[in-house]
């Protein structure tokens, strides 16, 4: 016999609703009859479309979160936010000429920084948004890169930040210059461009393109996996 799930009461557009505890809040929206249509990607914290607003019934804070892993808790007040609005510089990485001062003269507004941790609280990949931003302001490209690996462009830290800097935007371009002006050259990577060129995987690309989508599953599950 299963075991019965308890409830919890949730308010999405200001109106309550019970949904089953041990749902993600973008599965509990789902749950009470919305239907996403954007503001929903992977479903599993790689994308960042799914960025939210909640706070607590009785907290006076405000909290962020991705809709597709924050579970829903009792008393909990919901608004999801599909598009966070920001401010992105245009450049051709080709013509920057990389200096010290080169993220801040893209984005002066770094220098505005009150240090307050306002973007890291709000970061739901738990990055230390801050840092990065210090790093920026200092010219570190390439610390802002490594501190900025793992993030999801959800836009959270730019509308929590009061200096109305968009940190997300400062370190894609701070990548993207590491990755073209900085960053070592990868032997293997070298060798795979290589490979494919020359046709190495042109055959296997052909084989996988004529498989259903039921034979794509069963060899993707037999798949070699490296650790």
């Amino acid at each position: 016999m299963n075991e019965e799930v308890s409830t919890v009461t949730i308010y999405v557009i200001g109106k309550s609703y019970q949904v089953p505890a041990n749902l993600a809040i973008m599965k509990a929206m789902e749950f009470i009859g919305y239907k996403f249509v954007r503001g929903c990607g992977c479903r599993a914290a790689f994308c960042g479309a799914c960025a939210t607003l909640y706070r607590l019934k009785g907290s006076y804070k405000l909290q962020a979160a991705l809709a597709c892993q924050k579970l829903v808790e009792d008393g909990m007040f919901i608004a999801t936010i599909p598009f966070a609005p920001s401010d992105k510089r245009i450049y051709e990485l080709d013509r920057i000429r990389v200096s010290p001062n080169i993220l801040l003269e893209y984005y002066p507004e770094i220098a505005r920084c009150l240090s307050c941790n306002t973007c890291t609280k709000a970061c739901p990949q738990d990055l230390q948004v801050m840092d990065y931003v210090q790093a920026a302001l200092k010219g570190d490209i390439e610390e802002v890169a490594n501190l900025s690996f793992d993030c999801l462009s959800c836009g959270l830290c730019a509308m929590r930040c009061p200096a109305e800097i968009v940190p997300y935007n400062v370190a894609q371009l701070a990548r993207r210059l590491y990755a073209k002006y900085l960053a070592e050259t990868s032997e293997h990577l070298v060798k795979r461009l290589q490979e494919s060129k020359e046709g190495k995987f042109d055959e296997d690309m052909r084989i996988l393109k004529s498989l259903s989508k039921d034979e794509l599953r069963k060899v993707y599950e037999k798949r070699e996996i490296r650790v």
